[in-house]
């Protein structure tokens, strides 16, 4: 029982951590026009930057690879294994939060109030799809509090089935779309952000190409089917869709 007790303060833990860090990070994009430049050479904060965006993204797309869990779990427990997944994720956003370098230079600054309300709004509607989207497939589920409630309560765990609600019927992907309206909705775009909306929206294409690979080999036909019918990000009509709501 001991176990099972800590598995939960760990979670819980993991948890915490990535609802804390969730909202550091909307307050790290949404301050990022407003951030000073170094006044250090703009190349060596363009590697900083680059290899912060890289650490994230290897760390995700690794640790969210099946081949890579099959391994992991035989050193990290099951129950926890999402939740070790949502600390590591955590580490990798406050590293990269706490050492991402400013550069010189303004792509576009609205002027206009209306604009800027405008642009401000969007990244909140944003980072609000975002997080709607997360509980519309189990919210829970995705940042590990699930599966250590039901190893503490001794039941058994059993993925989540697929579905497609509300936004997922209009595009496969709603996080990835809430988080490039998020980043790209800006009123100030400075270099950096630039960068940091170019290369995440990069990363989150390659993203999808990964995560539908193991969906395909999870799902099976039921999967490609709703591929062949649903748009990836952009919700314009693709054709009919026979997934089951």
């Amino acid at each position: 029982m001991a176990g099972r007790t800590l598995a939960l303060i760990y979670g819980s833990v993991c948890y915490v951590l990535f609802l804390v860090t969730f909202v550091q990070a909307i307050w790290f994009v949404r301050t990022m026009g407003e951030k000073r430049a170094a006044s250090g050479g703009w190349q060596t904060a363009l590697l900083i930057d680059a290899a912060l965006l890289a650490v994230f993204a290897l760390q995700h797309s690794i640790m969210a690879r099946q081949w890579f869990k099959r391994q992991w779990t035989k050193l990290v427990p099951q129950p926890v294994e999402r939740s070790t997944f949502v600390l590591f994720t955590v580490g990798a956003l406050q590293l990269l939060m706490r050492f991402w370098q400013p550069l010189p230079g303004v792509i576009w600054e609205v002027q206009n109030q209306a604009g800027r309300v405008v642009l401000e709004a969007g990244m909140w509607l944003g980072f609000g799809i975002v997080l709607i989207a997360t509980f519309l497939i189990n919210h829970f589920d995705l940042f590990g509090l699930n599966q250590v409630w039901l190893y503490f309560t001794g039941k058994p765990y059993d993925p989540p089935k697929f579905r497609t609600p509300m936004f997922y019927k209009m595009v496969r992907h709603p996080l990835y779309l809430g988080f490039s309206i998020a980043f790209w909705s800006t009123p100030v775009m400075t270099t950096d952000h630039l960068i940091f909306a170019i290369m995440t929206v990069a990363y989150m294409l390659v993203a999808i190409q990964l995560e539908e690979r193991d969906l395909v080999s999870i799902h099976g036909e039921q999967y490609q089917v709703y591929r062949s019918g649903v748009s990836m990000i952009v919700p314009w009509p693709k054709g009919r869709s026979k997934a089951q709501a």
